[in-house]
């Protein structure tokens, strides 16, 4: 069985949503404020599904593609 990644990266958000890097790293700074994070802990795709309004089933699919 293979094991899916569960936090999500900078180059993930540019891949998945077509915009640069740099804004990938804006956006997991704005979750972790959302979710009330440190800035060491990760996001996970569940949570950057409900941020961003994206299906979970999208991120999962694009996730076991890349890895």
């Amino acid at each position: 069985m293979k094991i899916t990644r569960a936090c999500i990266y900078p180059k993930d958000i540019q891949c998945i949503t077509g915009r640069s890097e740099r804004y990938g790293r804006r956006l997991l700074k704005e979750i972790r404020e959302h979710f009330d994070k440190q800035p060491h802990q990760f996001i996970t795709s569940e949570e950057f599904a409900e941020y961003s309004g994206i299906n979970i089933e999208i991120i999962n699919q694009y996730l076991k593609q890349v890895s």
